[in-house]
């Protein structure tokens, strides 16, 4: 199967052994993603690759976010991936939605459950579903492919770089969009240093724009979005963002 071959997972039957607790929300509360659906999936879905994860910098970890994700993870909020699955699949056509505004692909630690992304993908057709990954993805992978399928077939997958350099190495895999952490006092676009496009999310700079009015990460895209630390602990990210964890 190449990196362009057709998803046919059947949603409604899935035997994938997923055991991930992910949560729905219809219409977020926050005010930067606006009032769009968005996911949450258990920790351990988190890989130990991301130095944000452990204590690292990561935003979801304080805040109501971080009650919500700690219910979702202890599974005393959320359904199983399945019914998760028609809960997307349930979705208007042409919906803008975010998953996973806090934990990871299906896939224990650094692992990605690819059949689990594929049947996702499947879920989200006629969607605008995205999302970020830290999973550790190795160029020619069958994870890899898997990305570079759930990209072409609709449902958008940022990978998420933890500096600038760092992007780049991300942009070369040619599997899909980046992203990429940035000091927290940053408010201009900047490059990389292979001199690639970074523009910075323009919510986190202007109070009338959200993802809601944005959509910029659901978009196959050559230009790498840039989050400036934010949250509690945005200084322990801001170290990471300036390479200073490499």
């Amino acid at each position: 199967m190449n990196a362009l071959s057709p998803i046919r997972h059947d949603i409604l039957n899935t035997t994938a052994p997923v055991m991930a607790q992910t949560h729905l929300t219809l219409k977020s509360g926050n005010v930067k993603t606006g009032p769009i659906p968005v996911s949450t999936t258990t920790a351990d879905t988190c890989p130990a690759a991301c130095p944000f994860n452990n204590k690292g910098g990561c935003y979801a970890a304080g805040g109501p976010l971080a009650i919500h994700w700690r219910k979702v993870t202890e599974n005393k909020a959320g359904k199983a991936y399945a019914d998760f699955l028609r809960d997307v699949a349930a979705l208007p056509d042409g919906q803008l939605w975010r998953h996973n505004q806090a934990g990871d692909l299906a896939g224990q630690g650094d692992t990605l459950d690819t059949v689990a992304l594929g049947q996702l993908v499947t879920a989200n057709r006629g969607k605008r579903g995205f999302t970020y990954t830290h999973k550790p993805i190795a160029a020619g992978s069958h994870e890899a492919a898997a990305i570079a399928r759930a990209n072409a077939s609709g449902f958008t997958v940022n990978l998420s770089g933890n500096d600038l350099a760092h992007a780049d190495r991300l942009a070369d895999l040619a599997i899909g969009p980046v992203v990429v952490v940035l000091p927290a006092d940053a408010t201009e676009n900047t490059v990389t240093p292979q001199g690639r496009k970074v523009v910075i999310c323009p919510a986190t700079q202007r109070d009338d724009v959200s993802c809601a009015t944005c959509g910029l990460c659901a978009l196959q895209r050559l230009a790498i979005v840039g989050f400036p630390a934010h949250g509690a602990s945005k200084r322990k990210a801001e170290t990471v963002a300036k390479g200073a964890a490499h």
